[in-house]
C-alpha cells in the first residue's frame, strides 16, 4: 500500500486529535492551513510541516483533514476534491442540506469520510453488534451531555446551530446505526424539545424508526465538565449499556464485558474512533471502497437535525425525516422560524 500524507485544513483543538490518528498510522503531514497562523504555525512545529493559506490546499498532500467552523466547509471540501485530493471532513457535514446536497452530488464514496469518529470507536461497534443479539428493542436512549465549551464558535448563532447540530450528532449517529443492525429501520419522524436564547445548549429528540420502535437522544452543554456519554439499549430479555465518558464501560444485563481499550500512548485516539476512521479514507483510496461514513450519511444526519429543529419550533410536532423543510436554511434558523 502506498504511503500517503495529509494537510489539515483548520488547526483548532480537534486538529490535535487527526495530527495524532495520523501519527497512529505513519502519515507525513505536509501542510497546516488556518485562519489563525499562530494555531497554524504550532500545529505545523509539532509535525515538521509547512504553513499554507487555505487556497494553497492540499500543497502535494493525498488528503485534506477538513476541520474549521461548518460556515467554510462546504467550501474546504469542494477546493481539495477540486484538487484531487481526498477529503476527511468533521462534523456536523456542512451547515445547510443545500450544501449537503451538493456536496453529494460531487464527491464519491471513497473521496469523502464524513467525520463521525465514534462510528469507528471499537466499544462502540461492539455494542452495536451485541444489540441485534437482544431480541426485539423495548428502550433505546442515549445521551452526550458535558459542560459548555471556551473554545470555538459552537455557542454563537453562526455556527449554524447549538448543541444538537454539534454534540449531538453523535448520539444520533449511533441511534441510526442501532436502528439499522436491529432490523428496526431508519428514523422516520421525530419530536423534539430545544432549549436555549441564541442557540440551543439542551436538546432532547424522540425518534421513531420504521418498525415502530421510539428511542430518545439527549445532547446538553449543561453537563459536568467531565462529561457523561452513554447509551442504553434494552429488550424484554436484556439490557446492553455502554459508557464512553467520563469512563469507557460496557456491559450486559448488568455484568462488565471487561471490554480493553487501546494500549497506544494516546489511548483515546483509537479508543474513540481517530484512528480507524483515518485510516478506512486511506483504504478506500487504495481500493476505490467507500466507507460506511461517506457525504450520504452525514447529509442523513443533518437531515434528522434539520427535522428536529423544525419539530421543536413547533412545540414538540412529529416531523418526517426528511421534513420537507427549506434546505438553505441552517438548522438555527429553521427553529427560530417554525
Amino acid at each position: 500500500m502506498a504511503r500517503r500524507s495529509i494537510a489539515l485544513c483548520g488547526a483548532g483543538m480537534i486538529s490535535g486529535a487527526h495530527l495524532l490518528a495520523a501519527d497512529r498510522l505513519g502519515l507525513d503531514v505536509r501542510a497546516v492551513a488556518s485562519r489563525t497562523r499562530s494555531n497554524a504555525e504550532e500545529k505545523a512545529r509539532l509535525v515538521g510541516a509547512q504553513v499554507v493559506d487555505y487556497s494553497e490546499l492540499p500543497a502535494g498532500a493525498d488528503i485534506v483533514v477538513v476541520c474549521t467552523p461548518p460556515a467554510q466547509h462546504f467550501t474546504d471540501a469542494v477546493r481539495a476534491l477540486d484538487a484531487g485530493a481526498a477529503v476527511l471532513l468533521e462534523k456536523p457535514l456542512t451547515r445547510t442540506l443545500d450544501e449537503a446536497d451538493r456536496l453529494a452530488a460531487l464527491a464519491p464514496g471513497h473521496r469523502l469520510v464524513y467525520g463521525e469518529n465514534l462510528a469507528f470507536s471499537p466499544i462502540v461497534r461492539e455494542f452495536i453488534r451485541r444489540v441485534p443479539t437482544m431480541g426485539p428493542l423495548t428502550h433505546l436512549e442515549i445521551r452526550t451531555l458535558q459542560s459548555r465549551p471556551s473554545w470555538g464558535g459552537f455557542l454563537e448563532p453562526e455556527w449554524g446551530g447549538g448543541v444538537l447540530f454539534d454534540l449531538g450528532v453523535h448520539p444520533l449517529a449511533i441511534a441510526v446505526l442501532v436502528g439499522r443492525s436491529s432490523g428496526n429501520g431508519e428514523v422516520e419522524r421525530v419530536s423534539a424539545r430545544l432549549d436555549g436564547e441564541r442557540t440551543d445548549h439542551y436538546a432532547e429528540v424522540d425518534l421513531e424508526f420504521e418498525s415502530g420502535l421510539r428511542g430518545r437522544v439527549i445532547a446538553s452543554w449543561e453537563g459536568p465538565e467531565s462529561g457523561i456519554w452513554d447509551a442504553q439499549a434494552s429488550s424484554n430479555t436484556a439490557v446492553t449499556r455502554l459508557e464512553l465518558r467520563p469512563h469507557m464501560m460496557l456491559e450486559a444485563n448488568g455484568e462488565d464485558i471487561g471490554f480493553l481499550g487501546s494500549r497506544w500512548k494516546v489511548p483515546l485516539i483509537d479508543d474513540f474512533g481517530y484512528s480507524d476512521q483515518l485510516a478506512s479514507l486511506v483504504e478506500g483510496l487504495s481500493d476505490s471502497r467507500a466507507s460506511t461514513m461517506d457525504v450520504t450519511f452525514g447529509r442523513w444526519i443533518l437531515e434528522i437535525v434539520c427535522a428536529a429543529c423544525v419539530s421543536a419550533g413547533r412545540r414538540g410536532e412529529w416531523i418526517s425525516v426528511p421534513s420537507g423543510c427549506n434546505r438553505t436554511l441552517t438548522p438555527l434558523q429553521l427553529w427560530k422560524s417554525a
